[in-house]
């Protein structure tokens, strides 16, 4: 009984943990990018699940795009986020306690992070079907 309550509490903070990152990053690049990502798992799927090769190039060829794309996406939502912190530190007329520089820089590379990943996932996705065809 006891453990089935742990993993429990375990499994809520991990699901919350995401959700909350995904909200301090800002929605509006990190959404997408999960978005990408399930479309990236779905793809790689369909990828191994065709059996024409022409059509698995087809795949191999849109996870290549997409996973880019996701990769550059989140590096454009930490250069708006920093253009943003560092305007509003310039704005600020006192000192910036390194807490507070800590934290903005903590949540402008949140994006590019969850970007890379969803990139990686991509490119093991072309890697499973390259493996596959030979």
């Amino acid at each position: 009984m006891l453990t089935t309550i742990t993993i429990l509490n375990i499994k809520s903070v991990l699901f919350f943990g995401i959700g909350q990152r995904l909200e301090e990053g800002g929605s509006f690049f990190m959404y997408p990018i999960l978005i990408f990502l399930l479309i990236l798992i779905g793809l790689t799927i369909k990828g191994l699940l065709d059996k024409d090769e022409q059509q698995q190039n087809k795949t191999s060829k849109l996870l290549k795009s997409i996973s880019l794309f996701a990769l550059f996406w989140g590096f454009l939502g930490f250069m708006i986020g920093m253009i943003g912190a560092f305007d509003s530190i310039e704005s600020f007329n006192g000192d910036i306690a390194p807490a507070v520089l800590a934290a903005g820089l903590k949540i402008g590379l949140l994006s590019p992070l969850f970007g890379i990943i969803t990139f990686l996932v991509g490119r093991l996705g072309i890697i499973v079907l390259i493996l596959k065809n030979k």
